[in-house]
């Protein structure tokens, strides 16, 4: 179910706070986590027993963290977190990347003329396994390293794993960071009114922003990238940049906002990450809660950076890019990541920070270049694409249509003008100051109605993040 759909706003969001609302404190919880099977179920319900394989995780997670706190020794400890850690992984690796694995081994076998190929078993990947297993394998290391005690309230912790704000894309939050409000948090008129406010201002930018950005970038597969001039290639892969950011910013605060309605504060996803100078900031402003689970749960165990520096970074960045998705460009991209991180410790970064200028400029080139890698899976046509970016570095073909760039400049320049002044994080600015007047609360009904239009006409697209 599409935060962003009728089926959501007008069926199950007032259906599940009339409930919530009305229901005892003491029932909170259970009806959290029952309105998360079903919205859970409904997005799945082509394929049910993956809401199986979700409550499987969570029985093998909870009952590995309670024989973890009766076991007295570190070795029955560690064979507790070594269980469940190889269920939540081994349930990821099976559904995300064993045919990624078996599909290059075949590719080796054939190349090296052994008869023997390995099936592949094509499964359906769950929504949101990626991130549901970190969730509930941070809960699990931190009751291994005693930061938080095991959750006695099975109920509790499948509110925790289940929580329908941000089951399906985040964003990740540790249990540490919610376990009091677990029990206790704050049910006000004050919350809700935020809370939505919140929910509109993410449902604004997907809508609004995200959709009508993203739409130039389908445009421009659709033309194909040997057709299209150096110019539109530029125009598309910003279309492509400012869709990403909008399209997940917006799902997190609309996951934030749901949160906040129910009396809960999750973590922030996001800090203007467009406006950073360097790879090194970009990164600790976006998708900021799995670079903190990957820099608390991965780097640092490895010795962070007080041993085996790029080895480390090497390491976490490879398993970033795989954890976007089983494939090679996805690779590439945590290593292309990888090496301007290492050139920015070298002395590039002091170089950024000391010119501003120079890090803006820098940024502007970097950040698009990195999501081509992202955007485009099939490494032939990212060479072509690269190749219309760069016309002088290499030989383009004479099937570029005239004209290209001013046509569908012209026809999107609104929401790329709506785009590029968000980046810059005026308009929230300028929002936080004015949030409970009158005119603010006009603009965002306005806004919000603007959206419901939108989606009538059927200009909606299902969450980037949703695949991975």
């Amino acid at each position: 179910m599409v935060f962003s759909s009728f089926t959501f706003l007008f069926y199950f969001l007032p259906a599940f706070l009339l409930v919530y609302f009305l229901a005892p404190v003491s029932w909170k919880n259970t009806v959290i986590f029952a309105a998360s099977l079903i919205f859970y179920y409904y997005g799945v319900r082509e394929y049910p027993y993956y809401v199986l394989l979700m409550l499987l995780t969570l029985a093998v997670n909870y009952t590995a963290a309670r024989y973890m706190m009766r076991c007295r020794r570190r070795r029955g400890k560690t064979i507790c977190l070594a269980a469940g850690m190889t269920w939540n992984m081994g349930c990821l690796f099976v559904f995300k990347y064993a045919d990624f694995l078996s599909g290059n081994l075949n590719f080796l076998l054939e190349r090296t003329g052994i008869g023997v190929s390995i099936p592949c078993i094509r499964l359906v990947l769950p929504i949101g396994i990626s991130f549901y297993t970190f969730q509930i394998s941070s809960y699990l290391m931190d009751v291994y390293r005693e930061k938080v005690p095991a959750e006695r309230s099975l109920l509790t912790l499948g509110t925790y794993l289940c929580m329908f704000p941000q089951l399906i894309a985040g964003p990740i939050v540790t249990y540490s960071e919610v376990r009091i409000q677990m029990r206790s948090r704050e049910h006000s008129f004050r919350n809700l009114e935020n809370g939505l406010r919140e929910f509109t201002i993410g449902l604004i930018l997907k809508v609004l922003i995200a959709n009508r950005v993203g739409n130039l970038w389908t445009q421009v597969n659709s033309i194909g990238y040997e057709s299209i001039s150096c110019p539109l290639a530029w125009l598309g892969i910003a279309a492509y940049t400012f869709q990403i950011y909008f399209d997940f910013y917006g799902y997190s605060l609309m996951a934030k906002g749901l949160g906040r309605m129910m009396g809960f504060d999750f973590p922030d996803n996001f800090q203007d990450p467009y406006l950073s100078r360097s790879m090194t900031e970009f990164w600790r402003r976006w998708h900021m809660t799995l670079g903190s689970w990957f820099r608390e749960y991965v780097y640092i165990p490895l010795g962070g950076n007080r041993c085996h520096l790029y080895r480390n970074l090497f390491l976490v960045w490879m398993l970033t890019g795989l954890w976007h998705g089983a494939n090679w460009n996805f690779v590439l991209w945590g290593f292309f990541l990888f090496l301007l991180l290492t050139a920015e410790k070298c002395g590039l970064k002091k170089l950024l920070d000391r010119v501003p200028a120079l890090g803006h400029l820098y940024m502007l080139l970097i950040i698009p270049l990195s999501w081509l890698l992202f955007a485009v899976t099939d490494l032939k046509q990212f060479a072509v694409y690269l190749g219309r970016l760069f016309p002088f570095f290499a030989q383009t073909g004479s099937t570029v249509f005239r004209g290209d760039f001013v046509k569908y400049g012209s026809a999107y320049f609104w929401p790329l003008a709506a785009a590029l002044l968000c980046c810059t994080g005026i308009p929230r600015k300028i929002y936080e100051t004015k949030k409970y007047t009158l005119t603010a609360t006009f603009v965002l009904v306005l806004l919000f109605w603007a959206c419901v239009y939108c989606m009538y006409l059927g200009l909606d697209d299902p969450f980037l993040y949703y695949q991975f």
